[in-house]
């Protein structure tokens, strides 16, 4: 039988390749086993079995045990903010009890409401959800900084990192209880800048569409959960013994209509809220419901977003930014640096732009280079 030399030389070359990199992957194993093996486990599972059934089995609980969210007493609560109103947004931002500088600078930017309803016409409720310190005198604090804003929502348990799943409760069982027909409900972190006059213009289409089961942000797919017990988002296998989480949001911020937050606080009161990590309990209750979370481009990772207009000018949140927070605002809302990338040329000009600050050799995990072109 005739052999072309040319397929000889190919398949001696792929056989090279092969043995290469096989000997390439024994000498480097060592540093990168844990990582390497945990994210091809965790693909593998999401891309080829994606069923996460008889996980939201093993971790549901008797309903006898809805009770645990109320055990926790509020300190400070304000059931009427939502009372009689409509509301587009109801804003929940994840906050420190040392955090007041950056709960302050939220009241003065994206979280203004007075701003929101007189020059976007729109109606927010913006409320700070925490824990209590261990320090008596902060409580004391915060109990002053609340009779001047009234809008802190607090329960008793400890404002740790290990009871961040017990904050996200508080605020799905708060919206479930007291606000129930905002039409979207939004959950952040105090170190996010929110681009208000974007958001509010999207929602706003949304709301007119009679959107539901909306749930946007940051989704992370197939991630594996972290074994090395050094970083503090480890988790043992007898917390989650399984090679990959379910669909989720990044927590720093994400957007859901009214209807998902009512499923997730309902699929909340059967689940095993031992998981600390919030924001993959959040994607555990959506799943359990059958809520798929929705890749928005612009929707920021963990790195911070390039600052220039033609960036602004599609920018729905951007991660990491607290002395920062005013200048970022006022270019939000100028009226000036909109009109940059109005009209036909500005929009090449600021296609071409946005080419050049996101679609990068290097990895930065702002927002990806698809968004330069969407």
């Amino acid at each position: 039988m005739f052999v072309s030399p040319r397929r000889v030389r190919k398949c001696q070359f792929l056989q090279i390749f092969a043995t290469c990199f096989i000997l390439c992957v024994m000498i480097f194993w060592g540093p990168f086993d844990n990582r390497f093996v945990s994210h091809m486990k965790s693909y593998s599972y999401r891309y080829l079995i994606n069923s996460y059934n008889f996980v939201n089995e093993s971790l549901s609980i008797s309903r006898d045990n809805v009770d645990r969210v109320a055990s926790y007493q509020y300190l400070m609560n304000h059931r009427e903010k939502c009372q009689k109103q409509d509301v587009l947004l109801l804003l929940f931002v994840k906050s420190s009890p040392e955090n007041r500088h950056r709960r302050d600078a939220i009241r003065q930017t994206w979280g203004n409401e007075k701003y929101v309803r007189s020059k976007l016409n729109a109606n927010i409720k913006t409320l700070f959800a925490l824990g209590q310190p261990t320090d008596h005198l902060r409580q004391r604090d915060l109990y002053l900084e609340d009779q001047k804003y009234s809008d802190l929502i607090q329960q008793d348990f400890l404002d740790t990192f290990h009871n961040l799943t017990t904050k996200l409760l508080l605020q799905f069982s708060w919206v479930n209880a007291y606000c129930p027909h905002a039409r979207f409900i939004m959950s952040a972190d105090d170190d996010i800048f929110i681009h208000m006059p974007n958001l509010v213009a999207y929602l706003q289409s949304l709301a007119r569409m009679g959107v539901q089961d909306l749930w946007i942000g940051r989704v992370h797919r197939g991630s594996p959960p972290v074994r090395d017990k050094t970083s503090k988002y480890y988790v043992p296998y007898e917390m989650y013994q399984w090679p990959s989480y379910p669909d989720y949001t990044a927590g720093a911020a994400y957007v859901i209509s009214s209807d998902v937050a009512a499923k997730v606080y309902e699929a909340s009161l059967t689940l095993n809220t031992s998981l600390y990590i919030d924001d993959v309990f959040m994607g555990l209750c959506a799943n359990k419901m059958g809520i798929v979370p929705q890749y928005h481009a612009f929707f920021s990772g963990e790195g911070k977003a390039p600052y220039h207009p033609c960036i602004y000018n599609r920018m729905m949140t951007s991660h990491g930014h607290v002395d920062d927070l005013h200048y970022l605002w006022k270019q939000a809302t100028d009226p000036k640096v909109k009109k940059l990338s109005s009209g036909l040329w500005s929009r090449i000009y600021c296609r071409i732009v946005n080419i050049m600050l996101l679609c990068k050799l290097y990895y930065e995990n702002t927002y990806p280079c698809s968004a330069a072109f969407s």
